[in-house]
């Protein structure tokens, strides 16, 4: 009986494998176009994942939500994907115009993330030229000239919005893993001790650490309704202590989504309102609780359909999805909270 457990988890996860490496192969008809020198070039909308004046996964919203909410757009996020470059590795940094590579982050990003924002929002989400994920496992200076080409286009991006698009509206920064990495850059840049501030609605940080010396005049958030400052979180399991953050001495901001406080007060899963998960268009309400421990977002074993054969501890990839209505939810109050003051 024991084998018949082992070679039907094995053969679950080989189908999940093999459905995965082949789920974007649809869509990579729609992105055939081509960069004449390996650059993006942000007039032309097809190096924008998601960008208002085009229709992208982006819209999506969940099927449960669609007739809850109203719609408005006085404030415009800017939202910066995850890796997705993880396969195998030919430049140290994506081409540009791969049309797989786009395919795999417009529906899987930018379909599970950066629809979150689009209640409240406009969606700018620049295509860049990421590092492959190795790079954040080997940082040498082939490590940092790949992160520095990244951020060089988003620069880039973010500096052709500013001129030609945002027209005084206020902002929100957005970014998971790699986006959220070079997101503390553009907002260190840009924002920090600057008069873009004023505009700054909050920033969200997912999936990465942020130091708590990193900033000097932008702070962290307190609470639900602050604004312009920033907040964000690394979800684990509980009782799991990644040996790679050993060295960080709990010296990070980590905010809870589900009560938005810094502070360690437990949240129980009644207090998760939903989460979005393999079927964008399902809700799945209390899937888990959260609490802050160590500038960490320690949860319980998330539950839904199927978590039985969810055996990882690092729950990196569901930073956003996990508290996908609860994210919504906040965004809609801290916009509401800036055009009060």
């Amino acid at each position: 009986m024991k084998n018949f457990y082992i070679a039907l988890i094995l053969f679950i996860f080989s189908v999940f494998l093999f459905s995965c490496s082949n789920k974007y192969l649809p869509y990579k008809k729609f992105y055939n176009f081509k960069s004449a020198d390996g650059r993006p070039e942000y007039s032309n909308l097809n190096y924008w994942a998601a960008h208002p004046w085009k229709h992208d996964p982006s819209d999506s919203v969940p099927l449960p939500l669609i007739n809850s909410e109203y719609k408005d757009s006085m404030v415009d996020v800017f939202y910066l994907h995850p890796t997705t470059y993880t396969g195998t590795k030919k430049e140290i940094n994506a081409a540009i115009d791969d049309a797989l590579l786009n395919a795999k982050t417009d529906y899987y990003p930018v379909l599970y993330q950066a629809s979150v924002f689009n209640e409240q929002c406009r969606v700018f989400a620049p295509r860049y030229r990421q590092a492959h994920i190795s790079t954040f496992f080997k940082r040498d200076k082939y490590a940092d000239h790949a992160l520095d080409t990244a951020y060089e286009d988003l620069k880039n991006a973010f500096e052709y919005y500013l001129k030609n698009w945002n027209n005084g509206r206020p902002i929100i920064i957005a970014g998971h893993s790699q986006g959220a990495l070079l997101a503390e850059k553009l907002l260190n840049e840009y924002f920090e001790d600057k008069p873009l501030a004023n505009r700054l609605v909050v920033a969200y940080i997912l999936g990465w650490a942020i130091p708590k010396n990193y900033f000097t005049s932008i702070t962290v958030c307190k609470d639900s309704l602050q604004t312009g400052c920033v907040c964000g979180w690394r979800t684990y399991r509980k009782g799991y202590n990644p040996v790679y953050l050993k060295n960080e001495n709990g010296n990070s901001w980590v905010t809870n989504p589900l009560n938005w406080s810094t502070e360690t007060t437990y949240a129980d899963k009644k207090e998760n309102k939903g989460s979005v998960l393999r079927d964008f268009n399902k809700i799945y309400k209390s899937t888990t609780d959260a609490q802050i421990s160590n500038a960490l977002l320690y949860v319980s074993k998330p539950k839904f359909p199927g978590s039985f054969f969810y055996f990882t501890k690092n729950y990196h990839v569901g930073d956003i999805n996990l508290f996908y209505v609860n994210l919504r939810e906040n965004i809609r109050q801290r916009i509401m909270a800036f055009w009060k003051q």
